[in-house]
């Protein structure tokens, strides 16, 4: 299928690159179509938000920022929390770069849980990987803007990806389209280097990827792999940055693209009994990321 094109009227057309994810055409009495929909409204709230956020996030997301922020998050000396702690702490979270959902950002980790625990009833560590998946963000409430925390991510230091939303309105004015070091096809990297040797922009799926490596945490590869690619739509749902990949990394694409249904698809306006599922998703902490961890 090839991927859709939304025309929103006179102000944009974009891209969205998720098109052929979409295993069925109505999600949570959603059409395909009205997921991910980056269209340009300024007379809409949420899609100016949402254009804003991107906007800030390819304007400022250069090498040296990601390596300023990597220099400062990986030493895991913010906060000493537990899994559930930061779930909660979720809950005074909304997404600023998501055009499908206001709800809290709790809400969504357990549509997405619940979702793949009805699908793969006997992974019980996919389930707490979907519970868990957005826990990144918690960097939001510790003095990082969203635009550095939340969106799809793409590597820094090589050219940007075609298949970025907003790609030809949003990165003007970042300084590394200016670099010759970075703004080439393969830029400061090699051909098949393979996805764990990129640095990818800033935000929440490298960071949660970076704390459970740290904390020693008992996921299997799979998820931390889910975990730290969901938001690279433009690889996984596109097939941008292909050049850099590895025979692992075209393996590992399997288990991306089916966590994403869940993640993409779990959004809607019905909240799950939040508190009855508690039991459940406390034993899964327990037996792979017991107790309080450093972040």
């Amino acid at each position: 299928m090839s991927a859709k094109v939304i025309s929103p009227g006179p102000t944009a057309t974009i891209l969205d690159p998720s098109e052929h994810l979409r295993p069925e055409p109505v999600h949570a009495e959603k059409s395909a179509s009205q997921f991910r929909d980056y269209s340009v409204d300024p007379e809409d709230p949420l899609k100016e938000r949402v254009r804003k956020t991107y906007h800030d996030m390819h304007t400022n997301q250069t090498v040296e920022f990601v390596r300023s922020r990597m220099a400062d998050w990986l030493r895991f000396n913010k906060l000493k929390m537990t899994v559930k702690d930061a779930l909660i702490k979720l809950n005074d979270l909304v997404d600023e770069s998501d055009p499908d959902s206001n709800l809290p950002n709790i809400v969504h980790a357990f549509q997405t849980a619940e979702r793949v625990r009805a699908d793969h009833p006997d992974l019980d560590w996919f389930h707490l990987t979907g519970l868990i998946h957005d826990l990144g963000k918690v960097m939001a409430f510790y003095g990082e803007p969203q635009w550095a925390v939340v969106g799809d991510t793409f590597p820094v230091g090589c050219a940007w990806g075609d298949h970025i939303v907003y790609r030809d309105t949003s990165f003007e004015d970042n300084p590394d389209g200016k670099d010759s070091r970075y703004n080439t096809k393969y830029g400061m990297y090699k051909p098949k280097c393979g996805l764990d040797n990129l640095m990818m922009s800033w935000g929440h799926d490298e960071f949660l990827y970076r704390v459970l490596k740290h904390n020693k945490s008992k996921l299997p590869e799979e998820a931390l792999v889910m975990i730290r690619y969901h938001s690279f739509y433009p690889w996984h749902g596109s097939g941008d940055y292909s050049h850099f990949c590895t025979e692992k990394d075209n393996e590992n694409l399997k288990w991306v693209l089916e966590f994403n249904k869940y993640d993409l698809y779990s959004k809607s306006d019905t909240v799950p009994d939040i508190e009855k599922l508690w039991p459940y998703y406390e034993g899964l902490i327990e037996k792979y990321i017991p107790g309080e961890i450093e972040w």
